[in-house]
C-alpha cells in the first residue's frame, strides 16, 4: 500500500449485537442486513435457559444454515471472568449479576489473555466484516461496549452498535453515556 492509499484508508470496523429474547431469525435478519460475514460470541457463558435458541451449539448451526460463520471468543474476551484479580475487591460475586458491577475493566484490559484475544478479534476485522454477541441488547450496559467497545475505539478502530430496531449507535455515542449496568434489560425488539 502506498502512503497516500494509507493516508485515506478508513479504519477498521467493528460492529457489536444484543440478541436478548427474540427468535434466531431476528438476529439473522439483522446480521444480514449490515452484511455481516461472521459473529463472534463473546457471552462468557453462551447459554439460556430463557432464550435457548441462542445457546452456542443451536445459534451456531442457525448461523451455518444462514452462511454466517461463526467463533466462540467469551472464554478470553467474556464480560463474566472467573479470574479474582479483575474483580474490584480481588474476588469473584457470589452472584451473577453483581458480577458486572464489580468488575475493573481497566484490570481487564491489561490481562495477556484479553490482549491476545484482541489481537485475534482485529485479524478477523481486518479480513471480513464482524460482529461480536453478547446477550444485552443495549451495548450501554453491556461489556461489548464497557470493555471491548471502549478499548478498540481507544485504539483507532471503529465500532458500531446495532440495536434490536436495526439503527446503529457510534461507539463515540455512547462513550459520553454513563449507565447503571445493573439496569433491568428488557426486549426492544
Amino acid at each position: 500500500m502506498q502512503a497516500e492509499d494509507m493516508a485515506t484508508a478508513s479504519p477498521p470496523t467493528l460492529y457489536t449485537i444484543g440478541h436478548s429474547n427474540v427468535p434466531a431469525e431476528k438476529i439473522v435478519d439483522l446480521l444480514r442486513q449490515f452484511q455481516i460475514a461472521l459473529l463472534v460470541d463473546v457471552r462468557s457463558q453462551p447459554y439460556s435457559k430463557y432464550s435457548s435458541q441462542f445457546n452456542r451449539e443451536i445459534f451456531a448451526q442457525t448461523l451455518r444454515e444462514a452462511v454466517i460463520d461463526y467463533r466462540y471468543m467469551g472464554d478470553i474476551l467474556g464480560g463474566r471472568p472467573n479470574d479474582p484479580s479483575v474483580y474490584k475487591d480481588d474476588r469473584i460475586p457470589e452472584e451473577k449479576n453483581n458480577r458486572q458491577r464489580a468488575l475493573d475493566y481497566a484490570r481487564m484490559m491489561n490481562r495477556a489473555e484479553f490482549q491476545q484475544g484482541i489481537r485475534e478479534l482485529m485479524d478477523l476485522v481486518n479480513s471480513r466484516r464482524v460482529a461480536v454477541m453478547c446477550s444485552e441488547e443495549n451495548p450501554a450496559v453491556c461489556h461489548r461496549h464497557l470493555l471491548i467497545g471502549c478499548y478498540l475505539a481507544e485504539k483507532g478502530c471503529g465500532v458500531l452498535h446495532i440495536r434490536g430496531d436495526g439503527s446503529i449507535i457510534t461507539e463515540s455515542a455512547l462513550a459520553g453515556e454513563v449507565r447503571d449496568p445493573n439496569t433491568d434489560q428488557l426486549s426492544l425488539f
